[in-house]
């Protein structure tokens, strides 16, 4: 388990939140690779993740709402194809080089998509393949399961690039999209490892849980209030990519 939680780990759990939360992300790749530093069993990885995830976004979505950005129509509808696809990933068993491979590859490619330009005489309109991003949710969906985290960066990248709605949409969709995949995607790797690991997994990392609801508030208030659409967009990209390179190289 986790033991004794540093408070150099809460704070590193803390400012994810934050960051993630100001692009409508939960965080659950990137808490994913420091519980894999701290030690802790990855098979036990993708449920913690999955639980900070919930704490961020369930904020962060409500915040959304309430400032009236999200597209509910087409965010429901990508959410509602993904989810059960989650709750199968969930269950999935998956060796520890493949999570780690197949987790960190997937982010760095998202995160290129990122660096695409939109034409500057289109930025707004959506693309031609905008219509189709509902087909991809439910691959998207088992994959997070999979590996354990709320699918929303791998959505997000996507939204962006055929410019399916504005930047502040898109987030408030990924937010929906985490919470909901978190929530079948923590049930189906409940059914896998069982609920007294979950307990004792969760139990040690209650300061973590913590940490991210308050940084998770903070970070969804910037993305409400202060964040230009632009800044949205590239610090998405730079976060993603770390996370990736992380993955992949440091492990």
């Amino acid at each position: 388990m986790i033991g004794a939680v540093p408070i150099l780990l809460a704070l590193a759990f803390l400012v994810t939140a934050l960051l993630y939360a100001s692009v409508g992300f939960g965080g659950g790749s990137t808490y994913a690779a420091l519980l894999a530093i701290s030690g802790l069993d990855y098979r036990l990885l993708p449920m913690v993740a999955l639980a900070c995830n919930i704490v961020v976004v369930a904020g962060g979505t409500i915040r959304f709402a309430r400032a009236k950005v999200t597209p509910w129509r087409g965010a429901l509808l990508m959410t509602a194809l993904a989810a059960p696809a989650a709750f199968l990933g969930g269950l999935t068993p998956i060796d520890q080089s493949s999570f780690m491979l197949l987790l960190g590859a997937s982010l760095i490619l998202t995160a290129l998509t990122m660096l695409i330009p939109a034409s500057a005489e289109r930025e707004g309109e959506a693309s031609a393949s905008a219509r189709f991003m509902p087909i991809i949710a439910a691959p998207m969906g088992y994959l997070a399961g999979l590996v354990g985290i709320g699918g929303g960066i791998f959505l997000a990248p996507l939204l962006h690039l055929t410019r399916w709605k504005d930047a502040r949409a898109i987030a408030a969709t990924a937010s929906l999209f985490i919470l909901i995949n978190s929530a079948f995607g923590l049930a189906g790797q409940l059914l896998k490892a069982g609920t007294s690991a979950f307990g004792g997994a969760i139990g040690a990392a209650l300061p973590l849980l913590i940490a991210v609801a308050i940084g998770g508030q903070i970070g969804s208030l910037m993305a409400v209030r202060l964040l230009p659409k632009r800044w949205i967009r590239w610090l998405t990209a730079a976060l993603v990519f770390v996370v990736g390179v992380r993955l992949l190289f440091g492990n």
